[in-house]
């Protein structure tokens, strides 16, 4: 579909518009209920490494607008869902939602007050708002998802799942070691869903150590 300029509109809002609706993902998100295209993101990536078991503790991290939740809910069941996001999010039936900033101490306290004996697996699917400069975007990033970790090794039970979204750009190295370090498989994946023109990919944590053998192994380095 063909979008024609506008007057007033920018030409940045015009190829937005017409990815948009020439976006198969996005038709098939409204089809089928989903609040974003990226609903598909974490299908394919589940379908491949089958984190979200049924009865499953999940907290989503940056769940607005709330497609994450919806198909953590689908797969893991209600009422094993907390979605957390700095801004107010619509309410998404079988999940509990908590408007707070994974940057302070009180998400994490929320989350914990929510499920006190901890969580199976952390979604952060975060990303800031595109300044159009590369290299800044992928710094801003990879320290949201460096925070959604950080969070992880809090909250998560042993042999837990880590899921996150980085840009490729080099300075995420320092994460992944810290990762590899947490969890005793990383995997990398990029879903289908991904647009092809974008830098984003997926890390995947497996089997988190817990958080006192993450410490003990840190000491020892």
């Amino acid at each position: 579909m063909r979008v024609k300029s506008a007057r007033g509109r920018k030409i940045s809002s015009t190829r937005w518009l017409s990815r948009q609706l020439n976006d198969p993902y996005v038709a098939q998100a409204r089809k089928a209920g989903y609040r974003s295209r990226a609903a598909f993101k974490l299908t394919e990536l589940d379908d491949r490494f089958g984190f979200l078991r049924a009865g499953a503790k999940v907290v989503d991290l940056g769940a607005a607008p709330g497609g994450w939740t919806q198909v953590a809910v689908e797969r893991a069941g209600k009422d094993n869902v907390i979605a957390l996001d700095v801004s107010p999010m619509d309410a998404v039936a079988g999940a509990r939602i908590i408007t707070a900033d994974i940057l302070e101490d009180a998400s994490i306290e929320a989350i914990l007050e929510s499920t006190q004996d901890g969580v199976d697996i952390v979604l952060s699917d975060i990303a800031p708002p595109a300044t159009g400069h590369r290299s800044t975007d992928h710094v801003r990033i990879v320290a949201l998802a460096e925070a959604a970790f950080d969070v992880a090794c809090q909250v998560l039970r042993p042999g837990g799942v880590f899921v996150a979204k980085v840009y490729q750009g080099g300075s995420e190295r320092d994460f992944l070691a810290a990762l590899k370090q947490s969890f005793r498989t990383v995997k990398h994946a990029k879903p289908n869903a991904s647009r092809k023109e974008s830098s984003e990919t997926y890390v995947i944590g497996i089997d988190f150590r817990g958080a006192d053998d993450v410490k003990s192994s840190s000491s020892e380095a």
